[in-house]
């Protein structure tokens, strides 16, 4: 999706003014001159001098673009399935990882997502376990992350 750079602009303009509403309430510090709000203030401040510069060189320029144009991908059907499959697995997970776990569920919908996007049995099914197994491996044992075992209470990895 293309979006206008007028739309950014404004957008960054409100990220920057939401910041610097928020750090109005961070305390000051005793004895020195830069408290804890100063350094969010001063990319706060970036982001809206930025924002309003991106603004207003678009809204100056003499073409209209849209403020938002899809891409060509987004009118064919397979793509807009696909994308439709990760967010419905999103939300899957969601609702089904303490009752399945996180290996099952994990297996699962990188199995489905291979294959809605066009891999084949053979790929799709060690690629799934690999990276279960390392993701397993990066949160629980090196982060100290708890997966949800579901199913799989009481089996050892």
């Amino acid at each position: 999706m293309k979006i206008n750079d007028a739309l950014s602009g404004a957008a960054l303009v409100a990220l920057g003014a939401a910041v610097l509403w928020h750090i109005q309430g961070f305390p000051p510090m005793p004895g020195q001159k830069f408290g804890p709000a100063w350094f969010p203030g001063l990319i706060a401040a970036g982001l809206i001098a930025c924002g309003a510069l991106l603004a207003a060189t678009r809204l100056r320029a003499a073409t209209r673009d849209p403020l938002l144009a899809l891409p060509a991908w987004a009118r064919r059907a397979r793509p807009l399935a696909s994308l439709a499959a990760v967010v419905v697995g999103l939300v899957v997970y969601v609702l089904a990882v303490d009752t399945l776990g996180f290996h099952i569920t994990a297996v699962a919908l990188l199995i489905v997502w291979s294959r809605l996007l066009g891999a084949a049995w053979r790929f799709a099914l060690p690629v799934a376990g690999g990276a279960t197994g390392i993701i397993h491996l990066a949160f629980y044992k090196l982060l100290k992350v708890p997966l949800p075992w579901g199913l799989l209470k009481g089996v050892v990895f």
